[in-house]
């Protein structure tokens, strides 16, 4: 079954639908609103992106990504295997991020990965072929799926800021661990996705527990 993606429209709708259901959702949904359709252009550079995004804050991955973007201009699987580890590791990236974003190139090059062929796969097995790839575990598959695919019903566990929001909108005394995040998302099924970005909304404005 294919997945849909989510619109401005379907994105209300939907959190109107979670907000009947769940008070602290709609407690959110009342004082901000629906949440912004978040979105990146699907393709290499936003994989790319997202595994620089790894375990660092947003805004030094977007650093890193920028010379990324200005050096290698196209951004292209071709630019970044011509360009090689030693040049990326100049340009900002880890040896280890070196290494992904070249593993990541050489796959979409040899047709081993394909990004569009994503769109008509169901949500486990998009997920499941894209962490085919070394170094895109599930948080990096999900972001892309959520936020390059605008996928309904993608959850990443693994988000700290989606764990700290839920801690404080649930008014827990620590911040949950994955597999409890999991299992609180639960009743948010078939849009998790639209849950987690109210949770993001609600983090960005810093509301307190």
């Amino acid at each position: 079954m294919r997945a849909t993606s989510l619109t401005r429209a379907s994105l209300t709708r939907a959190a109107r639908r979670l907000a009947s259901q769940d008070e602290d959702l709609a407690a959110i949904l009342e004082k901000h609103g629906p949440p912004p359709l978040w979105a990146r252009a699907p393709g290499f550079p936003t994989l790319l992106h997202i595994i620089l995004e790894q375990q660092v804050s947003l805004a030094s991955a977007k650093a890193v990504f920028d010379r990324v973007a200005a050096s290698l201009s196209p951004l292209t699987p071709a630019a970044v295997m011509a360009a090689g580890e030693h040049r990326l590791r100049g340009l900002g990236l880890t040896r280890q991020k070196a290494v992904y974003c070249m593993h990541a190139a050489g796959a979409i090059a040899d047709g081993s990965l394909s990004l569009p062929a994503l769109s008509g796969l169901p949500d486990d097995q998009a997920l499941a072929h894209l962490m085919r790839l070394k170094g895109i575990g599930p948080w990096s598959a999900e972001v892309y799926l959520l936020m390059a695919m605008l996928r309904a019903d993608i959850w990443p566990a693994g988000d700290l800021a989606l764990a700290t929001a839920m801690m404080k909108v649930k008014r827990l005394r620590r911040r949950p661990l994955p597999d409890r995040l999991r299992k609180m998302a639960e009743p948010w099924r078939p849009f998790r996705s639209v849950a987690a970005r109210m949770l993001w909304q609600s983090y960005i404005h810093g509301e307190k527990a």
